[in-house]
């Protein structure tokens, strides 16, 4: 289930500044074999070329759906979506958590909460954004055509989207304010996605038909 979305509705700009080594890098997706698409700490993804250096995560190499960085001097390969924990990052007994529970094709649902109304999301690390369907966001009463407007490439074609910001998205134990959405106005997408928006700021552990996440902060 992938969605591929114009680069300048969601890369806009990067977060205010980092400390000088990051505490934990995710690899939100890629570009070719020329770039990494970067989150540091949860922040706003951030593109960074093979051989650059941000914030103290320099992007070695890159290909099909993974990249190969360096961070603190160690190197690490990290998958779509995966998360490297550096030394300096914090821990929390209390962190919010959800267990979820694959179904038979492998695909992990997770009943969620977004403005305090009740959402049934697919997980999905492929999708930048938390995506709606029009007729989710219109029952949830988002004027989502106030939002900065976009096209996203479907198995249907082209179809309009919105850039909207959620005030807040809860699933089991975690509940993130001001998340960054999509909602897609066209035809193409009838299943809410559970995107990195929000999934970049959990972490993910998967154990077979089980996989947990853990709020980070």
């Amino acid at each position: 289930m992938r969605h591929f979305i114009c680069l300048s509705l969601f890369l806009a700009c990067a977060a205010a500044a980092f400390a000088a080594t990051a505490a934990e890098v995710a690899l939100i997706g890629v570009i070719g074999d020329k770039a990494a698409v970067l989150a540091l700490d949860g922040g706003e993804p951030k593109t960074v070329k093979v051989g650059q250096t941000w914030h103290g995560v320099t992007v070695l190499s890159v290909e099909k759906d993974r990249a190969t960085v360096e961070v603190d001097g160690n190197k690490r390969v990290l998958e779509r979506g995966q998360h490297y924990r550096g030394a300096t990052s914090f821990t929390s007994r209390d962190r919010g958590k959800a267990i979820l529970a694959a179904d038979p094709r492998g695909h992990f649902y997770a009943q969620g909460m977004v403005n305090g109304v009740p959402v049934r999301f697919v997980v999905d690390t492929g999708a930048t954004l938390v995506s709606l369907p029009r007729q989710d966001a219109e029952r949830l009463g988002i004027d989502y055509r106030s939002g900065q407007r976009g096209n996203s490439r479907t198995a249907n074609g082209v179809v309009p989207v919105y850039l909207v910001k959620l005030d807040s998205v809860k699933v089991g134990g975690i509940e993130l304010h001001n998340v960054d959405a999509l909602v897609h106005e066209g035809g193409g997408l009838d299943q809410a996605l559970l995107g990195m928006s929000f999934l970049n700021r959990l972490e993910m552990q998967r154990d077979g038909a089980t996989m947990t996440l853990i709020q980070r902060f």
